[in-house]
């Protein structure tokens, strides 16, 4: 009986076993490239400040250089554009920091989202002009202005998004036995809430209550209207654009309401706040409103990467030391096995880190060729990464990481470190944590 194998069926074989071939070299030369590094000279210089002040845990540093180039270019736009801006404290919860911004922008406009920043801001700027951000509680307020000296509660513009609010901040300011300005919130298109500029039978009625009279009483200083859903929407076929449009015109419908209901305003004694950091570049004076809110986009972290905030810079990072490195990036036992096909796989996971702290709201920028180990998971005490054998980093060296906000990260490190002239030249303390 022959045991030769057809012609046929061998040139298949051949084949086959070619193809795989190929395909196994494809898939080799797909793997992922050595994406690693060592620090380039700008964390070089940073982690030789932070050595040099001594400095051995997590923290969050602010480079004052490039805060103040932010702070310059924002000033400049709304110059050159006719609009106020308001620093935005829930972004920038420090007072030295909000001081920078007070200093560089030459305005005391502050906007607040909670009760306590806002007695916290007061107490230490008596002179700072604060407009909440959102409305709150009538029970908050009531709080916030008994704790309050008679002179600095004059110096806070309530929210208030609804009736229903109103007569309850009216209610407050007759047993408080004083006037309380009120900021009334419109919808500019976002629908978060608010008062619809076109539902004139809501938003009529809001205004004639803030009608001036005698005695304990609501007085009307302007409105909100925040815009941020302008920057999720994509340019294409001009849907921002269209969008933009029919915001201004909202706010437009709402400043000509008032001026039918409350008689002749003066737009430039009046709080006609709207935008954020991504959207404060699309207003001028040609609007209705005459000021900006502005804060994160001072630091810019990461969250704000967009084409209108091209010409910031990063002005912030988590810094956390290096404690514990590895030759060979491993698994728990039971899954070494996994460990050596990913490093055999991705040279950026040949090597193991601890670094000290982690899980946060952000990511590593330096040195190249790190991240988490999404096989070991997260760790807000010791996380674990992978990473390639050209970072270089060995134990007691630096990571640096980029927020993605500012405004819950701020509060988790102390005292700021500012770093300027290639030093840390002084530290910022921080608000107290408050929702």
């Amino acid at each position: 009986m022959s045991t030769t194998t057809p012609p046929r069926r061998a040139s298949r074989r051949r084949l086959l076993l070619a193809g795989t071939g190929v395909l196994a070299l494809g898939a080799w030369a797909a793997r992922p490239s050595d994406r690693g590094a060592p620090h380039d000279d700008y964390f070089q210089a940073l982690s030789r400040a932070l050595r040099e002040a001594g400095l051995a845990q997590p923290v969050l540093v602010v480079d004052r250089a490039r805060l103040r180039g932010n702070l310059a270019v924002i000033a400049g736009h709304c110059q050159r554009n006719g609009v106020a801006l308001r620093a935005v404290l829930k972004s920038l919860p420090s007072l030295a920091l909000m001081d920078e911004l007070a200093s560089a922008w030459h305005s005391e406009r502050v906007m607040a989202f909670n009760a306590e920043q806002t007695r916290q801001m007061l107490e230490a700027r008596p002179q700072r002009q604060l407009l909440l951000g959102k409305p709150l509680p009538a029970a908050a307020a009531a709080r916030l202005l008994r704790e309050l000296p008679a002179e600095r509660r004059q110096r806070v513009e309530w929210l208030v998004d609804t009736p229903e609010r109103l007569d309850q901040y009216r209610q407050l300011a007759q047993q408080q036995g004083q006037v309380l300005r009120i900021n009334l919130e419109i919808d500019v298109g976002l629908h978060r809430g608010g008062f619809d500029p076109e539902d004139e039978a809501r938003l009529g009625p809001a205004l004639q209550a803030l009608r001036a009279g005698d005695g304990p009483r609501l007085a009307f200083s302007g409105f909100m209207g925040y815009d941020a859903h302008l920057a999720a929407l994509p340019e294409v076929a001009g849907l921002r654009e269209r969008a933009l449009a029919a915001s201004l015109a909202r706010y437009r419908q709402a400043w000509l309401l008032a001026r039918h209901r409350l008689g002749p305003l003066a737009r430039e004694t009046l709080t006609l706040n709207t935008a954020g950091s991504p959207t404060y570049r699309w207003h001028d004076a040609s609007g209705t409103a005459n000021e900006v809110a502005v804060g994160s986009a001072a630091l810019l972290p990461s969250d704000f990467d967009k084409p209108q905030l091209a010409d910031l810079q990063p002005a912030a990072f988590i810094a956390t030391p290096v404690l514990k490195t590895w030759p060979r990036f491993s698994l728990p036992d039971g899954l070494g096995a996994i460990s050596d096909l990913q490093a055999l796989w991705d040279p950026n996971a040949r090597r193991g880190v601890a670094m000290h702290g982690g899980h946060w709201l952000a990511d590593i920028v330096s040195p190249a060729g790190l991240a988490p180990s999404g096989l070991w998971g997260h760790s807000s005490n010791q996380q674990m990464l992978a990473g390639s054998a050209a970072t270089g980093l060995k134990a007691d060296d630096w990571i640096f990481l980029r927020p993605r906000q500012s405004e819950a990260l701020l509060l988790q490190f102390g005292d700021l470190q500012v770093y300027d002239g290639g030093h840390i030249a002084t530290r910022w303390p921080v608000l107290p944590a408050s929702a």
